[in-house]
């Protein structure tokens, strides 16, 4: 049974950083594309940012490029998202995926593809 729990969330102020941890077992991640995604209070789940099976590719929605970076470590079973520059609109449940298959690239899990392992979320909230 694969299972994803994320961890790193809290309250912080605008301007200040975390770092989300997403932890995998039941499955060895290191041929799987990951993703994080977020829903905020009211609103749509949609993507965050998702990194290919090596870590050579990642894709980011445009309000948080350049301000997170999502990493990866095969070994530990481990992905991340480190987040710089937060802003009150980032406010959500951050939520780690993975796709049902290795045949699905950073652009399938961003949109929603193959998807089929979600965890639980970890809440980041952001003040003013």
């Amino acid at each position: 049974q694969v299972q994803l729990v994320e961890s790193g969330g809290g309250l912080v102020q605008a301007g200040e950083s975390l770092r989300l941890s997403c932890v995998v077992s039941g499955r060895t991640i290191g041929i799987y594309t990951m993703g994080w995604f977020r829903q905020a209070p009211g609103k749509e789940r949609e993507f965050v940012a998702t990194i290919n099976w090596n870590g050579d590719n990642t894709y980011y929605r445009d309000s948080v490029a350049g301000r997170f970076t999502i990493s990866r470590d095969n070994a530990k079973n481990t992905v991340y998202l480190q987040m710089n520059s937060l802003k009150p609109e980032d406010t959500a449940l951050y939520i780690c995926a993975a796709p049902s298959t290795p045949v699905a690239g950073p652009e399938d899990v961003a949109a929603n593809m193959y998807l089929e392992h979600w965890g639980r979320g970890t809440l980041v909230t952001v003040s003013t």
